[in-house]
């Protein structure tokens, strides 16, 4: 108990300093801003434009998109990311059918519920009048007719459209969703399909219509941000670099991995965030080498360095913060070479980005600072790797490789990693000939 009232202390201790370091002007965030009122997303206007800019790109059709139900616990309800970019509706059980052709557009809410209202507070509902001029729905109905509706709008037409990515909420990401849903699949002691494979399977029977898979019109309407989403996105980052800065100022020898986290965490929400983009990874000394630890349950020593990779949620915005200090204050003198080429590459590389540049023209650049340094034995890429993507960093020196989503999403797994290195091998061969 000791042990525990002291943790709680220091935990306390840190939030009290940060409370009192923290800068004048916090993190203004659009769906907190603090008034207690509904908020429709970024606003209706924005909502409104990705929706007419999804009917553009398919052309004609049905669109139907359901938001996620209510939690089965008691954690806070967030929306399903897909179903919150076109509507804006942070509330469970909606629906959105939309005619490509007419642009007819239909928000569906549950029908209202008097005593989940006294228990849960505001709960978005049909009967709501005020929905229509916060989302700029023409047209809300209830969930209850939503059959009725659907058959209505595909008429003669036999186009339906959904969204076979998987379901994600706060903290959820695709390379983890998907992997999931196609394990529990083949457990022969489970089974069960994912959300949006039992969804498409329903639709085929009640309708006689083979859905068609929307995900990569949405990918790529996502692909390039609007103004609004630039503002969360850097929102999103002033929050995670605030928190990540009083982490640094608050590190000492002896400092529990979990206290930094729920410092930090305090100061993600604190700056305006819905909670976190991701898993917190806070590695002190040899867990600094785990690149998905999570455990935080050791507490950093002397002439360590620790490793935090934990950044927020705002606004809907995700960004992804990596650093590494010393937690004693001063780095070792290898320490220091270490992490100087590293951000020197970093330097570089962000240096090099440029419109019609590849991925490989800017690994080539973060090799080239790395090998100056003398630094040739192994340089890891993570994240964005392909097909496409993945001989242009091996030619650019790159050997080793950390493939989330182009392998489990792949339909033979064993076959694309035998593939990737086959490829990485002759592109390696390219590059020394």
């Amino acid at each position: 108990m000791r042990a525990v009232l002291l943790s709680l202390a220091l935990v306390a201790a840190l939030a009290s300093h940060a409370l009192a370091q923290a800068p004048s002007a916090p993190t203004l965030s659009v769906e907190r801003p603090g008034d207690g009122k509904p908020r429709c997303g970024l606003g209706k206007e924005f909502h409104a434009g990705r929706r007419a800019a999804l009917r553009e790109s398919l052309k004609s059709g049905v669109v139907v998109v359901r938001g996620l139900p209510a939690t089965r616990d008691y954690t806070v309800f967030r929306q399903d990311k897909v179903f919150w970019y076109l509507t804006g509706v942070e509330s469970p059980g909606a629906w959105l059918l939309m005619d490509c052709e007419s642009g007819r557009e239909l928000l569906l809410l549950p029908d209202p519920n008097r005593m989940e209202e006294m228990w849960e507070g505001e709960c978005w509902d049909a009967g709501d009048e005020w929905v229509k001029e916060l989302t700029g729905f023409a047209e809300v109905r209830s969930t209850r007719d939503a059959s009725e509706l659907i058959g209505a709008l595909l008429g003669t037409a036999k186009e339906l459209w959904i969204s076979l990515h998987p379901n994600l909420a706060l903290a959820g990401a695709a390379d983890r969703a998907g992997p999931y849903d196609r394990a529990r699949k083949k457990d022969p002691f489970d089974g069960r399909v994912g959300r949006e494979e039992a969804f498409k399977t329903k639709l085929i029977e009640l309708f006689g219509v083979e859905p068609k898979d929307m995900s990569s019109k949405l990918n790529e309407l996502r692909r390039v941000k609007q103004p609004v989403e630039l503002d969360a996105a850097r929102r999103a980052g002033r929050a995670g670099a605030l928190a990540m800065a009083e982490a640094m100022r608050s590190t000492r020898v002896g400092v529990g991995e979990w206290e930094l986290e729920g410092l930090m965490s305090w100061f993600q929400l604190k700056e305006g965030a819905a909670g976190p983009g991701y898993m917190a990874i806070v590695g002190s000394g040899a867990n600094s080498l785990i690149l998905h630890y999570g455990n935080n349950n050791r507490r950093a020593r002397d002439d360590e360095v620790v490793l935090v990779d934990y950044a927020p949620e705002l606004d809907h915005a995700v960004c992804d913060i990596t650093r590494t200090w010393p937690v004693n204050g001063k780095f070792s003198p290898r320490q220091a070479e270490l992490y100087d080429a590293v951000l020197a590459s970093q330097a570089a590389g962000i240096a090099a980005v440029r419109p019609g540049r590849t991925l490989g023209d800017i690994e080539k650049v973060c090799s080239a600072v790395l090998r100056e340094r003398g630094f040739e034995r192994h340089i890891e890429m993570d994240g964005g790797l392909n097909a496409a993507t993945l001989p242009l960093c091996a030619e650019a020196g790159t050997n080793v490789f950390v493939a989330g989503s182009a392998i489990f999403g792949a339909s033979d797994m064993h076959a694309t990693i035998q593939g990737f290195r086959a490829s990485a091998a002759s592109a390696r061969a390219t590059a020394r000939a």
